[in-house]
C-alpha cells in the first residue's frame, strides 16, 4: 500500500503545476537557515538586480547544507553562499581539499563552480559565558576536559551530525561529555538557552553577532581542529555560462566582505532587527528595495499555503477514501493498508522531506508529496471505521429493494458513514495546515517562511506573522467543515445539541 500511495502521490504531484513555477529567464538565489545565510543571500540577489534586468527570485532560509546543495544540483536554485570547509568536509567528503582551486576542480565534475573568497572566514567555535569561563579557568577547548562530566551543552543539529563538527571534535580532543547533558537545538535558540543559563556550552560561528551581546568567550581551538571556512558563492556552471555578466557581478564581491563587516551586518539583523533587504542595500551603497507591505506578504504566503493544503486535501479524498473502502472489502489486505498508513505517519516530517528530495528535487513538489502522504491516515482510518460501523441490516434492506453493490455503497453506506468520514478529512486538513509550515525548509514558501526566518533571528513578531495566519486558517477550515457537515451529512445523522 505504501508503494501504491507513493506512486499515486508522484503522479498527482507531477501532473499538477508547482504553484510557483519558475520563469524561463529567472535567476534563483538560495540561502541557508541562519542569519548570515539570509544576509548574504540578499546581498547576492541585490547585486544581480543592480547589474542586470533579469528577474531574481529569493529562496532564502531553505534549510541545512544538504538541502541547499541538492537544490543547486537539481537546478531549483542557481547560486547560494557556502563555505570552503563545509564544501570539502560535508559535501565532497574530502577533507584533504584545502585550497579554493582544489575544491573548484572537485566541484567541476558535478557541473558546479565557486568564486574566490568573499573576504572572511566563518569557522565553527565553542563558546561559554565569560563568568563561567572565569569561574572554571577556561581558555581553550582542551580545558573542557576537566568539566566534561558535568558541563551542560547545546549544539546545533548540523554541528552534531557533521564529521567536521561534534563527532570529530570529541574524538580529536578525547572529550567524553555526558550524553544526558548534551542537547540538540536550533542554532539561534542555543543562544537563548545559554543567555538564560540553561546550558553552559554552545557551538557558534566566528561571525555570530550574539557572541558580544551575550558576553561569551570563544574557546581557542588549541588543536587547530576546525577547518577554514572561507565564504564563497557556489553556482551551477550552466548559470555561469548563461549569465556571465551576473556571475561577474557576484564575483565583484570577492574580498569585499571582511570579518568585522560580516559581524556588524549580522548584529544589525540579530540585535537591531533591521531587515535583510536594508542591511544588504546599506552594504552595497544602493537604495533600499521597496518594502513589501504586511498585508501583501500575508496574502502571498496564504496563497502558497492554500495551494499546499489544497493539493494534499484532494489527494486524501481521491486516494484515502478508496483505500478505506478497500480495507473493509478485503479484510486481509485491510490490515496492511491501515498499517502502511500508520507507518507513513510516524516518519518525522523533516526526514520524509529529505527522502523525497531525490525523487522530486527541491521546492514545492517534495512538500506536496510529503503532505499528501501525511494526509492519508486520518481519511483511510475514518473511512474504514465509519463503514465498519454501518449496521448490516441497512445493506440487507437495500439489497431487498434491488440496489446493486455500487448503489448500496454510494446511496447507503457512505451517507451513513459520512459523519466519521468527514471528521477524518477535517483532521487531515488541520494536520496539513500545521505540517505545511515545514515546506519553507525546501523552498516551497507558505506560512513557514516567516516562521523559519523568525526562528533564525529569535524574533517572536516575525514568527507570529506566520503562526497566527496558520492558526486562523485552521479555525476557518474547522468552520467550513462544520458547514459542509450540515450539507453533506443526512439530517438524521447530525449531532443534536
Amino acid at each position: 500500500m505504501g508503494a501504491l500511495a507513493l506512486t499515486a502521490g508522484a503522479w498527482l504531484v507531477g501532473a499538477l503545476p508547482s504553484g510557483v513555477a519558475r520563469a524561463a529567464d529567472n535567476i534563483v538565489v538560495g540561502g541557508k537557515i541562519f542569519t548570515e545565510g539570509y544576509v548574504l543571500g540578499e546581498i547576492g540577489a541585490q547585486t544581480i538586480e543592480v547589474s542586470s534586468k533579469v528577474s531574481v527570485t529569493r529562496k532564502l532560509g531553505m534549510g541545512s547544507t544538504g538541502i541547499l546543495f541538492e537544490a543547486l544540483k537539481s537546478g531549483a536554485i542557481d547560486v547560494y553562499s557556502d563555505y570552503t570547509g563545509t564544501l570539502s568536509e560535508a559535501i565532497l567528503k574530502r577533507p584533504e581539499l584545502k585550497s579554493l582551486d582544489e575544491i573548484r576542480t572537485a566541484l567541476a565534475g558535478m557541473g558546479l563552480t565557486i568564486s574566490d573568497s568573499l573576504g572572511f572566514n566563518d569557522t565553527y567555535a565553542l563558546a561559554v559565558k565569560e563568568e563561567f569561563a572565569e569561574q572554571h579557568d577556561l581558555h581553550t577547548i582542551g580545558d573542557l576536559l576537566s568539566l566534561q562530566d558535568d558541563i551542560r551543552a547545546a549544539f546545533s543539529y548540523e554541528f552534531m551530525d557533521r564529521k567536521d563538527g561534534y563527532p570529530g571534535l570529541v574524538d580529536n580532543y578525547h572529550l567524553k561529555f555526558n550524553a544526558q547533558k548534551v542537547s540538540r537545538m536550533e542554532h539561534s535558540l542555543s543562544f537563548q538557552a545559554i543567555g538564560q543559563n540553561a546550558v553552559d556550552l554552545i557551538d557558534v560561528y566566528s561571525t555570530d553577532a550574539k557572541i558580544k551581546k551575550l558576553h561569551l568567550r570563544v574557546l581557542k581551538d588549541d588543536h587547530h581542529y576546525f577547518p577554514v571556512y572561507q565564504a564563497v558563492w557556489v553556482a551551477r556552471q550552466a548559470f555561469v555560462e548563461k549569465h556571465p555578466q551576473e556571475w561577474q557581478a557576484l564575483r565583484g564581491l570577492e574580498g569585499k566582505i571582511d570579518e568585522e563587516s560580516m559581524l556588524d551586518m549580522n548584529a544589525q539583523a540579530d540585535i537591531q532587527k533591521i531587515s535583510f533587504g536594508k542591511i544588504a542595500s546599506q552594504f552595497l551603497g544602493a537604495s533600499a528595495p521597496d518594502s513589501v507591505g504586511w498585508l501583501h506578504e500575508v496574502a502571498r504566503r496564504t496563497k502558497e499555503h492554500l495551494w499546499l493544503v489544497g493539493v494534499s486535501l484532494l489527494f486524501s479524498v481521491l486516494v484515502g477514501i478508496p483505500l478505506g473502502v478497500a480495507a473493509v472489502r478485503f479484510p486481509k489486505a485491510g490490515q496492511a493498508i491501515l498499517l502502511s498508513s500508520a507507518v507513513i505517519q510516524t516518519v518525522p516530517s523533516l526526514a520524509l522531506l529529505c527522502f523525497l528530495i531525490p525523487v522530486f528535487g527541491v521546492g514545492t513538489k517534495p512538500a506536496l508529496a510529503a503532505l499528501c502522504l501525511y494526509s492519508l491516515l486520518p481519511v483511510v482510518l475514518n473511512t474504514f471505521t465509519g463503514i465498519r460501523a454501518v449496521n448490516p441490516i441497512h445493506m440487507e434492506n437495500a439489497r431487498a429493494f434491488g440496489l446493486n453493490g455500487r448503489q448500496i455503497l454510494f446511496k447507503v453506506v457512505l451517507p451513513l458513514a459520512s459523519p466519521t468520514l468527514l471528521a477524518g478529512i477535517k483532521t487531515a486538513t488541520i494536520v496539513s495546515i500545521g505540517t505545511a509550515t515545514l515546506a519553507a525548509l525546501v523552498g516551497a514558501g507558505g506560512y513557514g517562511a516567516p516562521i523559519v526566518s523568525g526562528l533564525s533571528l529569535n524574533d517572536v513578531p516575525t514568527i507570529l506573522t506566520g503562526a497566527i495566519p496558520a492558526a486562523l486558517m485552521a479555525l476557518v477550515a474547522h468552520g467550513v467543515f462544520e458547514l459542509l457537515g450540515m450539507v453533506l451529512i443526512p439530517a438524521g445523522l447530525r449531532r443534536r445539541p
